[in-house]
This record gives structure tokens, sequence and C-alpha cells, in this order.
């Protein structure tokens, strides 16, 4: 599929804890659309009737890629960008490309279009900012299990090291918000 020459797709990757919700939320707040990777997996347990704990979504998401291949969640979320770009939206945000399968795929099928911007930030900011976030804190062994399960099993450093942007996200909201704006305007965005 041809895509119009002023397709853009941003995509947010980095560790937990990086600040990549917080990314998304200040573009969605200037009314760009996303697409959403965990929706995926979220949308197929509700389908089943799974409760949506973080365990049965570990579970369900590696029986997922098993049965449909560990390509499927980007294959269904380059069909949402493609409806999308034909509703009239031309940037978008990508919220969640973890694996190196994923990036490969979205990046393959929106060669030109795709912009990865890796949000950085130290262990110990990251570890503190997941220790007290509202929504499923995680203590130091937990945050130390989810890193190395995110760059082991989810092959997550790969799209990060290999980012066309970086930003390191160690100060406050406001610096991050600068950081992002200069990548906008410098990408067109």
């Amino acid at each position: 599929m041809s895509h119009q020459e002023n397709l853009k797709i941003i995509a947010f990757v980095g560790l937990a804890g990086a600040g990549k919700s917080s990314a998304v939320e200040y573009l969605t707040g200037k009314d760009y659309p996303k697409v959403y990777f965990g929706g995926i997996v979220l949308e197929a347990m509700t389908k089943a009737g799974v409760e949506h704990t973080a365990d049965n979504e570990k579970v369900f998401r590696e029986e997922l890629r098993a049965r449909e291949g560990n390509d499927f969640i980007a294959q269904r979320i380059i069909d949402q960008i493609n409806e999308l770009e034909k509703s009239g939206q031309h940037r978008i945000i990508a919220d969640g490309i973890y694996s190196w399968t994923e990036y490969k795929t979205i990046k393959s099928a929106f060669p030109g279009e795709l912009i990865v911007v890796a949000i950085i930030a130290p262990k110990h900011l990251r570890h503190r900012r997941l220790n007290v976030r509202p929504v499923r804190p995680l203590t130091d062994s937990e945050a130390n299990q989810r890193d190395w399960a995110e760059i082991e099993n989810l092959e997550k450093g790969g799209p990060i090291a290999i980012a066309d942007y970086s930003i390191i996200n160690d100060s406050d909201l406001e610096n991050l918000h600068d950081q992002i704006d200069q990548i906008l305007d410098h990408t067109d965005f």
C-alpha cells in the first residue's frame, strides 16, 4: 500500500519508568490519535473473558505470540494505522513498540514514515518512578526483574538502541515536553 507523503508516525520506546506514558499523554493532549500496542492484548483478553491482571496479560500475550506469530500485535497496529490514515489522520502516535520483531515489522510497513524516539532515564530514577506510580507500583526487585525480562524476552533493547532520536528524561515534565517539541519541530511532525 502506498502512503501519503505527509504521513508521520512517532513511536516512543524505552524501559519501564523511562517516561513513555508521559510522552504519549503529552501528544494525545495535543489531539494526535494513537495506536496502543498493549491495547491489542487487553482487547483480546476481554473477548476471551480473561481477567486483566499482570500475570494473565503476560501469559496471554505469550500464548498469542506462539499461536499467531511474534509480529501479530504489529500486524494489527499496521491495520489500525492504515485505518487512521484512510480517515484523514496523518500524524499518529504509536504507543508501545516493545520487541525487535515489532520494530522491524512496523519499520518495514512504514519505512519513511516511522520516527522512533527512545526515552532514557537512569536506572535508579526509573525504579524510583516505578516504586511510587499509582498503578501497578513495583519494588526494586520487581523493577530489576522487569528490566531483565524486557531486555532478554522481549528484545526491547534493539528499538531503543536504533532509535532516530533519544531523550534523556532525568528532570521534570516541562523538560521532557521541551525535548519532545524540539523533535516535533525537527521532524516536521
